[in-house]
């Protein structure tokens, strides 16, 4: 395959198909090469790993863009390409990992003489390929070996279906309500949203499905309990039951998982899973996380406590069900701080959202984001380039906004293109795909967000950020490649933080009709409402973390214990709030099953760790002024973003804060005094 840099999926054109059939040829070449790459006798880095880039650019170039389309336009036809496409990248996969003349020819390098003389990313790129070929079973023999690769493949299988199941699971409940006096308590965005998505489908009336911009604002505000109630039974129920139930895919993943950790001679799952991140071991994890729910507990069940208290003698409810727990919340927050999502979306259109998010990467860094043209997969996606002071194109980005049938719920960032230099000496920048999931444009108005939303987008932002703003040119560790799993959230939660700020919100916060900035009162009650209930959110995510954690520690999936007698367990340690029985959220807990964050889902809490503390560096330096401050983003630029895994992260981080982090501003900024 005759690689040219920076050249885009045609995705105009593109052929899933065609794409799968070329991946298959590229792969047998690539196996008649790697083996002869493997027998040198002194390999150098231009004559073996820039080749085994080379390989790696060519695979990516035609998979990635299918694994793509499957994300973000499913349908029948894509399906069986993709699972097809799964099944022979796990066979690659497998194939490299049991190459041993590959990894004794890496190893060779890394032992050679020349290897001192290699800059610090190339060093690091062979440091991390050796550790990943042993964590992939490359040191097993025999039978094990066969074994091991009999697990991944299995593996690789599961996530899929585990995936698909919850997809289906969520796109298979609709809700057609006929009689708009039903939807008293919805706002009107919300209810003409419902009307559009009606009519999109060939329906009279109002529709509501699972997807999080359907569900949630009806679960917040619908006055009619039982249309709230149906709605949570079906949601928290997902794949749970039927020929989409989850329950024995999780049985099996958990049990394999715990065999391809003995076979490599670790003592449960998390522990291989820690064996590439920050943390150390399951103890600093889970001490790290008893101490946060310890802090917040105490306020946790203040917060509950005030919620029951405002059901009963407010809202007249004899009990608080789960199903009332957004409504309920949302009518305390609003009596509390009058403000609510609905009220400030008018202020949030897209187009100013998006232009003052360019604005503010633009500030900070030094850059510029224009529109740009290149075929895309669907109607509502653009494309932008992004340049440097000097005008030069540095990286370049795909934005997916909306959510739509066949898209996959949530919201991420995924690479396109690596950035590195080639063979040829030419210097690839990198590409980010951006997607989330928000409301499309209704009528004539234009797509109006909510400030919860706008924290996505700004947090993936981040994410592409740390891809694009990458100095490195070694592809294995540009970017977000190479970084522990447990720091790849500090620059997406860092660019959080700036949503709340009055000097960040009036490059953006302008009424979609007349141009007004978010009024001064409307603010303060905003900000004011920042950390209601941030107690409880806390602990939620303490919950999942110390249950992905134990379930691939201390869990036997043949004994006598279930995965939801674990869950109940810590939810007695951790949580305030237990939902019924039919709630079975492991069933749809896509993140480790399918998503990659098995055993460490903690991420999200120890990168916020170190978000937090790093946006600390802003707010000391801003002291009264503004809070852009491009010195501080210039040291964060120059450690921590532009190294991405080409050196170790805490050394990354401490270089840019001169100390290491500490937990005082997360509780901080999630106001818990502890």
């Amino acid at each position: 395959m005759n690689l040219i840099a920076n050249q885009l999926p045609p995705f105009d054109t593109l052929d899933p198909k065609q794409n799968i059939e070329k991946l298959e040829q590229v792969l047998v070449d690539a196996k008649m090469n790697i083996d002869a790459l493997a027998a040198q006798e002194n390999p150098t880095w231009q004559s073996l790993m820039l080749p085994l880039a080379e390989i790696d650019e060519s695979i990516s170039r035609l998979w990635s863009p299918v694994s793509h389309l499957h994300s973000v336009c499913d349908s029948e036809e894509i399906r069986p390409v993709y699972e097809q496409g799964i099944q022979i990248m796990t066979q690659w996969g497998t194939w490299i990992a049991g190459h041993q003349d590959l990894f004794k020819a890496i190893e060779a390098l890394s032992q050679n003489d020349t290897f001192k003389d290699l800059s610090e990313p190339q060093q690091t790129a062979i440091t991390n390929t050796l550790r990943d070929f042993k964590l992939a079973g490359s040191a097993l023999n025999g039978a094990d070996k066969k074994r091991f690769a009999e697990i991944k493949m299995r593996l690789a299988e599961l996530g899929n279906t585990f995936s698909q199941h919850v997809l289906d699971a969520t796109q298979a409940f609709e809700l057609l309500i006929d009689d708009k006096n039903k939807l008293k308590g919805l706002p009107e965005s919300i209810i003409e949203g419902a009307a559009q998505r009606a009519q999109e489908n060939d329906k009279q009336g109002y529709l509501f499905t699972l997807d999080i911009p359907s569900y949630l604002p009806l679960m917040q505000y619908l006055d009619d309990s039982s249309i709230r109630e149906t709605m949570y039974k079906t949601y928290v129920s997902r794949a749970s039951g039927g020929k989409l139930d989850n329950t024995p895919v999780i049985d099996e993943i958990l049990t394999l998982k715990q065999e391809m950790a003995s076979l490599l001679g670790f003592e449960h799952y998390t522990a291989y899973s820690l064996a590439d991140k920050m943390a150390e071991n399951i103890e600093q994890v889970t001490s790290f996380l008893r101490n946060l729910a310890q802090k917040s507990k105490k306020m946790a069940k203040n917060d509950l406590k005030e919620l029951k208290y405002y059901a009963k003698t407010t809202l007249n409810m004899k009990k608080l069900e789960a199903w009332d727990i957004p409504y309920v919340s949302e009518k305390l927050r609003q009596e509390k701080y009058a403000i609510s999502q609905d009220e400030l979306k008018p202020w949030f259109p897209e187009a100013s959202v998006k232009q003052g998010l360019f604005t503010l990467a633009e500030k900070l860094y030094g850059i510029s984001i224009q529109r740009g043209s290149t075929p895309v997969w669907h109607d509502s996606v653009e494309y932008y380039e992004v340049r440097d002071s000097s005008g030069k194109i540095k990286a370049g980005f795909y934005l997916d906004p909306y959510a739509r049938k066949g898209k996959r719920g949530g919201a991420w960032m995924d690479e396109a293109l690596v950035s590195w230099r080639m063979a040829d000496g030419e210097l690839q920048h990198p590409v980010a795909y951006l997607v989330c999931n928000f409301d499309a444009p209704v009528g004539d108005k234009p797509a109006l967000w909510t400030h919860d939303e706008v924290i996505t987008l700004f947090h993936e932002f981040g994410h592409g950020l740390h891809h694009m703003m990458t100095a490195v040119d070694v592809r294995e560790v540009s970017g977000i490649n190479g970084v522990p799993w447990d720091a790849v959230e500090l620059p997406s939660q860092f660019m959080e933080n700036f949503c709340w700020e009055r000097e960040v919100l009036d490059l953006f916060a302008k009424h979609y009709e007349t141009g007004e900035l978010l009024p001064q009162d409307m603010f303060e009650k905003m900000t004011a409402a920042k950390n209601f209930q941030s107690a409880m959110q806390m602990l939620r995510q303490i919950e999942f973390s110390l249950f992905d954690l134990l379930l691939h520690a201390d869990f036997d999936p043949q004994g006598d214990k279930s995965v939801q007698d674990l869950l109940d367990e810590i939810r007695a340690e951790v949580a305030v709030l237990t939902p019924p029985a039919y709630n079975k959220f492991q069933n749809s807990f896509s993140h480790i099953f399918a998503g990659g964050y098995a055993a460490g889902y903690f991420s999200y809490k120890w990168a916020e760790v170190l978000s937090a503390d790093a946006y600390a560096a802003f707010e000391e330096a801003s002291q009264g002024a503004s809070i852009i401050n491009q010195d501080v983003a210039q040291r964060f630029f120059d450690e921590v973003l532009s190294r991405g895994g080409s050196r170790d992260m805490m050394q990354s981080y401490q270089a840019f804060r001169g100390k290491a982090p500490t937990v005082d501003a997360l509780l901080k900024h999630n106001g818990i005094n502890g």
